[in-house]
């Protein structure tokens, strides 16, 4: 009985601040603390945890009166498309009629267990017909890298065939683009976040040493839950996300809007992409 005393004294205090209503309110943690809601590209938002040292993506729906016509005035806009062999010959004196700039697949490594590293096959002619044509230049390579040793084997096969033109051709940067491959026997299968950031830093500084300017594509799945943008924001941000405006969270240099575009002198359905560099007022100047 004496150890039922002191319960009951307990409960009956509860009872009588209920009944005078004091009792203290429940205080339910918010459980999206620490968190933004951004676009899936599936029609559905989601929330992503926030990182406070990357910088966010001012860019509007507002600024944008269809997708790849941007109306604001805080960036100069330039227009391009990247290409590899699956688009073929490529008529570029046609082609430059509507692009700025040209993103050209120099290489790729397979997905399968071998994973073979291999050029494309119209590399160097895309390469050679865009600079013909007075376009900007940039280059990616296709990585299914699963170390950092891989990642870097992936730079220096790149940087081979671009011993021919240099920094001074490729002003635009050098991209790594690995994607998760929906194979039950893709070599990448299971990669974790944490690697996935560690080859594509080990990638970007081998070809910064280089001489070019490293940068990154992602599509927005890998740059919300892969990635470590955190770890990258030093490399240039080109992000895949198809749509009316560029939702991407976080502020990204090129914008790959479509990826069923058509231009003069290529057939068939192209990537088509935007590149934003800030216009400097000059109060920035000063």
């Amino acid at each position: 009985m004496k150890r039922l005393i002191p319960v009951l004294a307990a409960l009956l205090c509860c009872a009588l601040l209920c009944a005078c209503g004091t009792a203290a309110p429940l205080v339910t943690a918010d459980p999206y603390a620490g968190m933004v809601q951004v676009e899936s590209g599936y029609g559905m938002k989601m929330w992503v945890n926030k990182l406070e040292d990357v910088p966010v993506n001012d860019l509007t729906p507002e600024d944008f009166s269809a997708a790849g016509r941007y109306v604001g005035e805080a960036y100069t806009v330039t227009r391009g498309a990247d290409v590899s062999e699956h688009q073929g010959q490529i008529d570029w004196s046609a082609a430059a009629q509507d692009l700025d700039f040209a993103i050209v697949r120099v290489g790729y490594r397979g997905y399968g267990l071998s994973g073979v590293l291999k050029y494309d096959a119209w590399a160097e002619e895309n390469l050679r017909g865009a600079l013909e044509n007075r376009l900007d230049l940039g280059v990616y390579f296709f990585s299914q890298a699963t170390n950092e040793e891989e990642a870097v084997e992936e730079a220096e096969f790149l940087l081979a065939l671009l011993d021919d033109y240099g920094p001074e051709k490729i002003t635009l940067p050098v991209f790594y683009d690995w994607e998760d491959i929906a194979h039950d026997d893709a070599r990448t299968d299971g990669m974790d976040g944490e690697t996935v950031t560690r080859c594509a830093l080990a990638f970007c500084r081998r070809i910064e040493e280089a001489g070019y300017r490293a940068g990154l594509y992602a599509y927005r799945y890998l740059g919300y839950f892969s990635y470590d943008l955190s770890a990258l924001k030093e490399y240039a941000l080109w992000i895949g996300a198809i749509g009316s405006y560029p939702d991407f969270y976080y502020a990204h240099e090129f914008w790959q809007y479509s990826a069923a575009g058509s231009i003069h002198g290529i057939s068939g359905e192209v990537d088509l992409d935007l590149r934003f560099v800030a216009n400097i007022s000059e109060s920035d100047e000063s």
